[in-house]
């Protein structure tokens, strides 16, 4: 029998001590690196987008690759990217820990949309508050000490 699956992440990481050094003229850079690894890794990447200070992506992941695994992977190459590429030169690495959230078949084009327009959602929302709601909708108990 073969296998079939389909499960999309909600992916967000960010920068040490959320650090606001994804400069704007650059992103577009690191986010098409990012689509690269996941593309040599067989996941489908549907939008990428982020700010200064993280990187939000909704991707499927291939059956046979942990998402732990996965997100390890995207953050140390990219580290080692933008550290030899010097395309954001005050970075100096990303946070430990990442967030992930599973998304419906249904909910993957609003998804889409929200991840599109980062940039200006946060305007108005700081990332510690966008984070918080993300954990509390998707009922993910969590010490705010840890909401650094």
């Amino acid at each position: 029998m073969a296998t079939f699956t389909q499960i999309y992440y909600h992916i967000v990481f960010s920068t040490k001590n959320r650090e606001r050094v994804l400069v704007a003229g650059q992103r577009d850079r690191l986010f098409r690196y990012i689509w690269g690894i996941l593309k040599n890794k067989d996941c489908h990447l549907y939008r990428i987008n982020g700010v200064e200070d993280h990187v939000h992506l909704l991707t499927s992941v291939h059956p046979i690759i942990a998402l732990a695994d996965l997100v390890k992977d995207v953050k140390v190459a990219s580290s080692a990217w933008i550290k030899d590429e010097g395309v954001f030169p005050e970075f100096t690495h990303w946070q430990d820990g990442y967030s992930a959230f599973t998304v419906s078949h249904s909910d993957r084009d609003p998804v889409i949309e929200y991840i599109k327009t980062q940039e200006a959602h946060h305007k108005t929302v700081a990332f510690k508050d966008e984070l918080r709601e993300f954990l509390v909708r998707h009922g993910v108990e969590f010490d705010e000490k840890y909401m650094v």
